[in-house]
């Protein structure tokens, strides 16, 4: 499980993958939007998939698959014609980026899956 997460930096590069977590939060408000039923010309499911997605990415819990959820449900979402592409690219983009740098070292998945350092 390990080899999904390349890194979990310390520091100031850690705490820049933690803003990058939340800026998730925009796709949260839009799966919570989705359901409370604000118009809309997307989908509504793919709206929720990619909120629920994005709660993991916030909480950084299972990373790799949350952010390929989040960019598979994104470009989804474009395919069947968003309103507004621009936005929609973006968090396609941060999720993809999550996916492939892993969520540093102030996440969940760093507690679990972190490296293990033996003193012997």
């Amino acid at each position: 499980m390990q080899r999904l997460f390349p890194m979990f930096p310390y520091g100031w590069p850690g705490r820049g993958f933690l803003l990058l977590r939340l800026v998730v939060l925009i796709l949260v408000r839009d799966g919570i939007g989705a359901v409370l039923g604000g118009p809309q010309r997307e989908s509504i499911s793919l709206q929720v998939i990619a909120g629920i997605a994005a709660m993991f990415l916030l909480a950084g819990l299972w990373t790799p698959i949350a952010g390929g959820i989040v960019t598979l449900s994104e470009l989804s979402i474009i395919l069947t014609g968003a309103d507004d592409p621009r936005s929609t690219i973006l968090l396609a983009t941060l999720g993809t980026a999550l996916a492939f740098l892993g969520p540093g070292a102030l996440s969940v998945d760093a507690r679990l899956f972190g490296r293990k350092r033996l003193d012997v």
